[in-house]
């Protein structure tokens, strides 16, 4: 028995192989002479739809979007964040012009980023659509009959036995089957087709693109995301639109129908942290607890939310987003009676929770004339304290060891009645006057829990109470396409992995009687690439065979070699 190897796939010739050689891919082919004049508009439209239908031109797409997502993560988008995209462009006068110009400021719902979109989706089902009917035939068809001769194809075997042609054609038949081959017998050869999933996966590969190109369209047009931020106790939150504090969603999302109905409230943030090591202050425990209700007389739930473990309803998430705390201040007026008594979430600057913001008081207070006035406090609090004459304010350590509330006082309007929005951490103090101490300066002084800061001539007091609550941030997104975009990436990775690692081959087995009436068996495989499997398997297949059709003694005599002693 002899095996060769003899040249490469894409050396050989259609026409030495003829039907043997064809269709071992549903790719695309030029069906037109490209030496014909073109024809006119018929003949443009035809080959740009060919061009934009090719693999070649869906992989530029491909990378045009991915390239085209950069500034959509490095500058900011006014869909995300208004505020930055202001302050950037006050920041960058000279180029903001032009980014706005281009769209870079909204770039997934720019012309130029939803034409690359709307091409690639329209490249990937040209280019599916006419290979997944051409494959469907291939897997009705059969595996077409041997060329003439096999030593044209890249591994071929050979070799003469004493069993019939037709005992040889059954068994390479089972021996091809068992190996799972599409086998059957055409004329005076076996012919076998193996690999079909390299196409399917192909196929499976350019669906998923197409499935997870739906899924981001679809995730982007009905998105909701908000922002809520509650205090241990305070009320709860109902998912309706004016119960967020930010919001934002897809431009065919409907508020009044795309809203799960659901409620929770925040009773209790459970923090604990590391307090030794590299690693201290970091969070060991970071828990809120809560209790929700679905719909509008759903039974009450408890449960506990975490940072990578968020509460999920009917396809909406709620996530923890951070955490602080909301000292409780109590503020009197002159003549002593309370005006407010709340919780105030601040703000925190760093890793140790030191926070920052204002105390407002709008309504409700009048000085010790009976005048109505509106009081403002800068705060600032520290968790951990160092002490006095130990350095900066700032904490020394995530929990309440030892608290501080450091407070500067003001009166006089905030600017609240003028309409214009404010930021609830920062207070405007354009319209307001100092409250003074006995040296002329701002008042301002640093309280313990339980410490009253008084306010000058009879204005009143403020205290810092004992009851120092904490408060959660939560993020809620309902994202509609995200279980679609999983599975198609998943389904992506499969098929790619199938269309780069499974061979598709074709083996024929053909068994002739000789002229001197001994049977000759040939053997031949031919691959889609260029891939050593063919040979060694066609070596292993033969192998076999040989066991079953051993090689006949060779009649003609020995020749000795040149030389040799008689």
């Amino acid at each position: 028995m002899s095996t060769t190897e003899s040249g490469k796939t894409g050396e050989v010739s259609g026409d030495e192989l003829g039907a043997a050689g064809s269709h071992l891919s549903t790719a695309p082919q030029e069906d037109r002479d490209p030496t014909l004049p073109r024809l006119g508009v018929i003949g443009w439209v035809r080959w740009f739809w060919r061009q934009l239908t090719s693999m070649r031109v869906a992989l530029i797409l491909l990378f045009l979007l991915s390239l085209g997502a950069i500034p959509g993560s490095l500058i900011p988008q006014s869909g995300v964040d208004e505020m930055k995209v202001q302050t950037f462009k006050d920041a960058h006068t000279t180029v903001a012009p032009v980014y706005d110009k281009l769209g870079l400021f909204h770039v997934y719902s720019s012309v130029w980023f939803s034409a690359i979109y709307i091409l690639l989706f329209i490249s990937l089902i040209g280019c599916i659509v006419p290979r997944t009917w051409q494959f469907v035939g291939q897997l009705r068809g059969r595996a077409p009959g041997a060329p003439k001769r096999f030593t044209h194809l890249p591994a071929s075997a050979t070799w003469r036995t004493d069993a019939e042609p037709e005992q040889v054609r059954a068994a390479g038949l089972e021996i091809l089957r068992k190996r799972r081959f599409r086998a059957h017998i055409a004329g005076d050869a076996v012919a076998s087709e193996k690999g079909y999933l390299r196409e399917a996966g192909n196929l499976i590969f350019h669906i998923a693109l197409i499935v997870m190109l739906i899924a981001f369209a679809w995730g982007q047009l009905f998105k909701s995301e908000g922002g809520k931020l509650m205090v241990e106790g305070d009320g709860g939150f109902s998912n309706a639109l004016p119960m967020y504090d930010d919001f934002k969603s897809g431009n065919l999302f409907n508020s009044d129908t795309d809203l799960t109905p659901f409620s929770f409230q925040l009773d209790k943030f459970d923090g604990t942290y590391e307090r030794n090591g590299p690693n201290k202050g970091s969070p060991r425990v970071y828990r809120a607890n809560v209790t929700y209700s679905v719909g509008a007389t759903g039974k009450e739930q408890k449960t506990a939310i975490q940072v990578n473990d968020p509460l999920e309803i009917d396809g909406t998430k709620v996530y923890l987003n951070g955490h602080g705390y909301a000292p409780t201040v109590t503020v009197r007026d002159g003549r002593g009676k309370i005006v407010s008594r709340q919780a105030v979430p601040l703000l925190p600057i760093d890793s140790n929770v030191t926070s920052t913001g204002a105390i407002k008081i709008m309504d409700g207070y009048r000085d010790k004339n009976g005048k109505r006035e509106q009081l403002g406090f800068n705060a600032f609090f520290v968790p951990t304290f160092a002490g006095s004459g130990k350095g900066n304010m700032f904490s020394q350590f995530p929990a309440l060891d030892y608290p501080v509330l450091a407070l500067s006082a003001y009166h006089g309007s905030l600017g609240v009645d003028s309409g214009i929005p404010q930021n609830v951490y920062q207070l405007d103090t354009s319209k307001m006057k100092k409250f003074t101490d006995s040296k002329g300066e701002l008042l301002k002084t640093r309280l313990r829990p339980g410490e009253t800061m008084k306010l000058p001539n009879g204005a009143g007091s403020i205290t810092f109470d004992k009851d120092i609550k904490q408060w959660a941030s939560f993020q809620i997104t309902h994202q509609p396409g995200d279980g679609w975009a999983l599975a198609g990436a998943l389904a992506a990775i499969a098929g790619l992995a199938g269309s780069l690692f499974i061979q598709r081959r074709r083996v024929w087995v053909r068994a002739t009687p000789g002229a001197d009436g001994v049977t000759v068996v040939e053997m031949g495989g031919l691959g889609r690439s260029e891939s050593s499997k063919v040979a060694e398997e066609l070596g292993d297949l033969a192998a076999h065979l040989h066991e079953q059709a051993p090689s006949a003694a060779d009649p003609r005599p020995a020749v000795p070699a040149e030389g040799a002693e008689k």
